[in-house]
């Protein structure tokens, strides 16, 4: 046969291959696709995966010192273990030194080992994740552990065993009444108080259903309560994990997001968008109540209508101040029209993730 000719049937003979390689790498980015948009709304349905269980917090002692570990749901299971000195942030952690181990789950057991590798903030690859932005972090210390039941069981490197049990955190703010002279926007009844937003007859909660919530009342200065539940998409990353954010006069916004164990930049939880990280990260796992409390001063303008004076913020999440005085020194991209300075709504932002609220009021102040 012909040179050109045997060239042309070997191509010929190739197609349907390449074909369903192609098919078969289409497939299997449909899957992965879908994988990334499961999600779930509530702690107590039946079909979670069986990762849920063993994602969360866990304290005890290491070497004789207290130490906390925040275990994340990768999906599949697989997780990454971050562990402090000193406890849990924001119960003793030095804000500094962590230690990263790789989970993974067999027979009902997640077993880690030391963090190693190549490994990328966010990486969508469990095998590759972190959860700081440098790799290996500070304070690095080689441990093994696994999990069985609500006990995490390691060793050091140097052999010592140590053992933390899993806690739950609620906020010390979780479920606060509102004070004499404050509105109530939302207490389980109904949405009368919003444009936008579905009350659960079943559970009494605010649901975005993906879409922005406004206030019907526009604010300008006060202190306002309001608890979230963030959905569980353990194989969702960064900004894809239960995105949303809590909008001062519709203007600025204080980032809500699943950023359980991570850095706490400042487009995570606690953080005002793009501007200012949290002090600490203060975000507990998905599927858990958390609470913001927020005291806001609106910018100024002169008559003009030219701003004088930047708005200011101070934040506590689940209880601990993330933002103490926070200058806000411009408005989020995603805002609305007219100049800074004057009323506006509360919005709660959907951004596509079924994120829902309960317990919100509010007390104004003057300036």
């Amino acid at each position: 046969m012909p040179r050109i000719r045997r060239a042309a049937a070997m191509l010929l003979l190739a197609a349907p291959v390449v074909l369903l390689t192609g098919l078969a790498d289409l497939a299997g980015a449909q899957k992965e696709k879908k994988k990334s948009t499961e999600v779930w709304t509530d702690a107590h349905d039946p079909s979670l995966p069986a990762d849920f269980k063993f994602q969360g917090e866990y304290v005890g002692t290491i070497g004789g010192s207290k130490a906390g570990c925040q275990v994340i749901a990768l999906g599949t299971g697989h997780f990454q273990a971050v562990v402090y000195p000193g406890g849990l942030p924001g119960e003793g952690w030095d804000g500094k030194n962590k230690s990263f181990m790789d989970g993974k789950l067999t027979d009902e057991k997640v077993s880690f080992e030391p963090a190693k590798g190549k490994k990328k903030y966010l990486a969508q690859k469990p095998e590759e994740f972190s959860a700081t932005s440098k790799f290996p972090p500070a304070g690095q210390q080689e441990y093994t552990a696994s999990i069985s039941g609500e006990l995490l069981t390691g060793q050091t490197q140097d052999g010592k065993e140590f053992v933390l049990k899993k806690t739950t955190r609620k906020s010390p703010t979780l479920g606060a009444k509102p004070p004499e002279g404050a509105i109530v926007l939302f207490d389980g009844t109904d949405a009368e108080q919003f444009t936008g937003g579905r009350v659960d007859k079943k559970t009494g909660w605010l649901n975005t259903d993906g879409k922005d919530i406004r206030t019907k009342k526009k604010f300008s200065n006060y202190t306002v309560h309001v608890e979230f539940l963030l959905p569980y998409r353990p194989e969702a990353r960064g900004q894809g994990r239960g995105n949303s954010g809590f909008y001062q006069v519709d203007r600025y916004e204080v980032q809500i997001l699943d950023s359980f164990g991570l850095d706490g930049k400042d487009n995570e939880c606690g953080g005002i968008y793009s501007q200012v990280p949290p002090k600490v990260n203060m975000c507990l796992p998905p599927l858990v109540w958390q609470t913001y409390d927020v005291d806001f001063t609106n910018a100024v303008a002169d008559d003009s209508g030219k701003k004088v004076k930047n708005a200011h913020v101070t934040v506590k999440l689940n209880g601990v101040v993330v933002q103490d005085k926070s200058e806000i020194k411009r408005h989020t991209e995603d805002l609305r029209a007219g100049p800074e300075g004057g009323p506006g709504a509360l919005r709660l932002q959907g951004h596509g993730n079924p994120v829902q609220f309960r317990n919100i009021w509010i007390v104004e102040k003057s300036q």
